[in-house]
């Protein structure tokens, strides 16, 4: 069957000519032999991906893309298209594992030598890397061939070319229940193992994270397995590439049916099982020697994951696996959690935020498994420990000019929303109270509302309930009553203030009616601005992930923070500095998807000077001697104007050269500007002042209901007072 002709949008022709997105606007409007579009939309054309490179090949533009976007250009020009990538996984293994020189003599080859040497390399990594004995080229490929080859010469990790094999059939949907596990939490799983561990496992391996990172804490010897080939060679490739000196054992195949490793019995498993699998063998493994805590049910495909990993560990070896919350409550599967609590082998449940790992709606949970040892000591207490609250609390609280206080989380450090993770304050917490327990399990110290270690007695009722909010939530019969009573007057003090500065903010009214009717200006585009000089238009750039991202150590400042009036908060390991930009005072910053409720526009301030621009953030750079920062920010934030710039229909995309600004003379401007500037503040201080009602509420209700609070004693009878005159 023939194949569609590949289509490309104008910001992937950039990317393929190495030029700005203004550049090829320019093309288009300047040129007429400039390819016409094939497809999309008046606002969102595509174009064929053959006729622009032609096009862009007769102007001596197509050899300066980056290599990594020529290796994905190729490939979707090639018949293959995707399914090349279980072909080109273990020769971008080889081709990395090659000197400078041996490279250079490789790009040097002819076609039909180029062919027979990519086969033979494959060929020998046929014992390291699943599906590599079938792998076989031919002269239609050599193309792909050289566009691999430039790549892992450019970036000689390996690592550009895997995220440009992998990212068609790895792509993170819940369609396809393919997911990486983020890197910080793949390091806390590790991390959750007591004391060194040189043996490791990963029955459900995906791309190797939890295997990179075991690797990372000085594990040896590594056994993966995954049922999704592709998942199993780019986990064995990253493997090889990332710990060279290590046992490496990765196969392909469904670990429940199809255990690759049995007899193996190793120190640690740890494992991001899939999720809501009931079609994992249920009927065909009823009688199967790994259920030792009692068949899984067919709806706790989870639990037969967790009777996987223990019976590969060895006596007093631990498992480490990530479930959904579901796991740890469903009726169904309550007699598998009895036996897992009665027989010692839980040890501890973390909940996680939602947004920790996908599904990010979801909170997940980290269960802590220890095969009981023979004559090993009995266990009479689980740990649970809920993240939830730290987590939220280590955004950084900043005052910016005329923005008010920006604050990173609530007043109490909860999370509301869909804050940024607070990753070091969540793994400190995690480790912190897990380590205690497990080095003396009599002798730790619940933490409440943090963390308790429950009798395994109080957890063998009719529920078997695990979730770790029902057993570490913080009762005021915990605090002392002096405590709460300072904690709650401390909270209110702040209310008090909060509200006379949001007091003071509303009384702001140094505004008129317009007249009759509503004034009419002239208005231009952002886009047409920018072409006068008035303002530069910035954007991060698409192709801003790669390794290089990991050394930053420069805050990113995101739509969320906009919307929430928060610090700079996100996280810089996504981008690089040469494709980020670095935001300065006074610049406009935009959010780039419409909707979600929040401010969409603000001025940026010394708080956030220095921050990189995340990828959902238009910056527009005012020239102040034509333009005032906050009278642009407040036209181009108003919503009728985001909702005439913005394409979609479910999520609303904007487009910032779109944007209209009313043509005033400066000084109109900065009056509207102050107006602009003093409504931000209103909103802000608004926000700031429910956070801090809500929690002293929840203070006072929790101290009334729990005992540590007392209404104080009505007045006597001198005092004149009574309840009616009260």
């Amino acid at each position: 069957m023939p194949q569609p002709p590949a289509q490309v949008t104008a910001a992937e022709i950039s990317r393929i000519a190495g030029v700005t997105r203004a550049t090829v606007s320019n093309w288009r409007r300047r040129h007429d032999d400039f390819p016409a579009p094939s497809g999309g939309t008046d606002s969102s054309p595509l174009y064929d991906l053959v006729d622009v490179q032609e096009w862009l090949g007769a102007r001596g533009h197509a050899s300066t893309a980056d290599p990594a976007e020529e290796l994905r250009t190729t490939l979707r020009l090639h018949p293959g298209g995707g399914g090349m990538t279980g072909a080109l996984l273990p020769l971008a293994l080889a081709t990395a594992r090659r000197t400078p020189e041996e490279r250079t003599a490789l790009a040097g080859l002819s076609d039909a030598e180029l062919v027979a040497r990519a086969d033979r390399a494959v060929a020998d990594l046929a014992e390291l890397v699943p599906g590599a004995e079938a792998v076989h080229f031919a002269a239609h490929d050599v193309d792909v061939l050289r566009a691999l080859l430039r790549c892992v010469q450019d970036d000689t990790s390996g690592e550009a070319a895997l995220a440009v094999l992998a990212e068609r059939e790895l792509e993170d949907s819940a369609a396809s229940g393919t997911y990486r596990t983020p890197v910080q939490l793949a390091d806390l799983v590790a991390r959750l193992v007591p004391g060194p561990y040189a043996q490791v496992m990963d029955p459900a391996c995906g791309s190797g994270s939890l295997l990179s990172a075991a690797a990372r804490r000085g594990a040896k010897v590594l056994y993966g397995q995954d049922s999704v080939p592709v998942q199993a060679q780019r986990s064995a490739v990253s493997l090889l590439l990332a710990a060279p000196d290590a046992d490496i054992t990765v196969r392909a195949g469904d670990s429940l049916r199809a255990d690759a490793f049995g007899g193996v019995t190793v120190e640690a498993v740890l494992c991001n099982p899939p999720y809501g699998d009931r079609d994992w063998g249920h009927d065909e493994l009823a009688y199967d020697a790994r259920w030792a805590y009692g068949v899984p049910p067919r709806a706790e495909s989870e639990l037969a994951w967790v009777q996987h990993a223990l019976a590969h560990l060895v006596p007093g070896g631990h498992a480490v696996l990530l479930l959904p919350p579901a796991t740890a409550s469903r009726a169904s599967g309550r007699r598998v959690r009895m036996e897992l609590v009665r027989s010692g082998a839980l040890r501890a449940v973390v909940a996680l935020p939602p947004g920790a790992a996908a599904p990010f709606h979801v909170g997940l949970q980290i269960w802590v498994l220890r095969r009981p040892e023979p004559a090993g000591p009995a266990h009479t207490s689980v740990l649970f420990v809920d993240t939830s609250e730290a987590a939220g609390a280590g955004a950084d609280t900043a005052t910016g000019p005329g923005t008010g206080t920006r604050t990173g989380g609530t007043a109490s450090g909860t999370r509301t929303g869909r804050a940024p993770l607070n990753w070091t304050a969540l793994t400190e917490t995690a480790l912190t109270q897990w380590s205690a327990f497990a080095k003396d399990p009599d002798a730790y110290a619940d933490q409440p509302g943090t963390a308790r270690a429950v009798p395994v007695v109080d957890l063998l009722d009719d529920v078997v309930d695990l979730s770790p909010a029902r057993h570490v939530r913080a009762s005021r019969t915990d605090i002392a009553p002096a405590e709460l009573a300072r904690e709650a007057d401390e909270v209110r003090r702040r209310l008090v203030a909060g509200a006379k500065s949001l007091s003071k903010a509303a009384g702001y009214d140094d505004w008129s009616a317009a007249g009759p009717a509503p004034r009419v200006w002239r208005t231009a585009t952002a886009s047409d601005l920018s072409r006068g000089g008035a303002l530069t238009l910035l954007r991060t750039a698409p192709d801003s992930k790669g390794a290089a991202g990991a050394a930053l150590v420069t805050a990113v400042l995101t739509g969320l923070d906009i919307a929430r009036g928060t610090a700079p908060s996100g996280d810089p390991s996504g981008l690089r500095a040469d494709g980020a930009p670095v935001i300065a005072a006074g610049d406009v910053l935009v959010r780039a998807v419409a909707g979600g409720g929040g401010a969409m526009a603000r001025v940026a301030d010394d708080a956030d000077a220095g921050a990189l621009l995340g990828h959902q953030v238009h910056l527009f750079r005012p020239d102040p001697a034509r333009l005032d920062a906050w009278f642009l920010a407040g036209f181009l934030g108003a919503e009728e104007n985001i909702a005439s710039a913005s394409t979609g229909s479910t999520v609303l995309h904007v487009s910032p050269g779109r944007l209209r600004v009313p043509l005033l003379p400066l000084e109109e401007q900065r009056r509207y500007g102050e107006a602009f500037r003093r409504v931000h503040t209103l909103r802000t201080e608004a926000a700031r002042a429910t956070e801090l009602a809500e929690e002293t509420a929840r203070l006072l209700v929790g101290g009334l209901t729990g005992g540590g609070l007392v209404p104080s004693a009505p007045a006597t009878a001198g005092s004149g007072a009574t309840a009616e005159s009260a």
